[in-house]
């Protein structure tokens, strides 16, 4: 990473690294009886925990004082302070299967703000770290949202809503009407991954329903630090909290936000 680090992105980096590698050498390795469901087609493993812990105890040697919210284990609340958002591996159910698109998210927020934000994918060794004015990066390189000049030429990533799935009908409704807009649309199951690659201008734009905090924290600051717009669904700033998220660039966003406002209007962020 060419530009300097704050001890905050720094502890950060530090913890994906040992994090990532972890996940990376342990890949192909689950068997069937170490993989708890924690709700339907919702899945953790032993590695989701032990990268959770490799993490947390990283950043709590150097943070000590610092609070966590962390996917498998830590749900603390902030109370003002500054607080950890951590999932250590998003994309379980690709991991299980190998197929190859997953990775692991940290952000640190302060005062209801993420300030830092790293996503990490293992198998590229791609590094995308963002902190608060201070712009985005891939592996130290500086990286915008892409300048597609119209919908029609935009490729844009979601994530089908398997935590919801009675929305299964007006998600479905949306993914027509963008689908009809865009010149393709892209499904891969990492949420931060998908947020990463609008950052840096490999999709234009993402939508999904009901995400964790931890899918989303990071990505948010890599988006917005990367000259792109993400919302909730009502287009305000409470997607941690319904985990429901439209993000673009400038150029589309408004046309996303309008699809997915035309269908999700009576029931926008229930």
């Amino acid at each position: 990473m060419n530009h300097e680090k704050s001890e905050f992105l720094g502890a950060a980096f530090r913890a994906a690294m040992l994090a990532g590698d972890f996940i990376r050498r342990n890949l192909g390795t689950i068997s069937k009886d170490e993989i708890d469901i924690k709700e339907a087609s919702d899945f953790v493993t032993h590695i989701d925990r032990e990268s959770e812990q490799i993490i947390i105890k990283i950043i709590r040697e150097k943070f000590p004082h610092h609070r966590f919210l962390a996917e498998e284990s830590l749900k603390e609340t902030p109370a003002g302070s500054y607080r950890w958002i951590i999932d250590p591996l998003d994309g379980t159910t690709n991991y299980i299967h190998g197929y190859p698109v997953f990775s692991l998210s940290i952000a640190l927020q302060f005062n209801e703000e993420i300030i830092t934000g790293i996503v990490f994918d293992p198998l590229r060794d791609e590094v995308f770290t963002a902190e608060k004015g201070k712009g985005a990066f891939l592996n130290g390189k500086k990286i915008t949202v892409s300048a597609v000049s119209d919908m029609a030429n935009s490729l844009i990533a979601t994530g089908f809503p398997f935590r919801r799935r009675k929305l299964i009908d007006p998600y479905l409704k949306v993914f027509k009407n963008i689908f009809n807009r865009v010149s393709d649309i892209r499904r891969a199951g990492s949420a931060a991954l998908d947020l990463a690659h609008v950052a840096c201008g490999r999709c234009d734009g993402f939508f999904e329903i009901a995400l964790g905090p931890w899918d989303i924290a990071a990505g948010s600051l890599l988006i917005r630090e990367a000259g792109g717009i993400i919302t909730d669904f009502a287009g305000g700033g409470d997607y941690l909290l319904t985990g429901n998220v439209v993000t673009a660039t400038p150029v589309i966003y408004g046309e996303m936000l309008k699809e997915v406002k035309s269908v999700f209007r009576q029931i926008i962020d229930k």
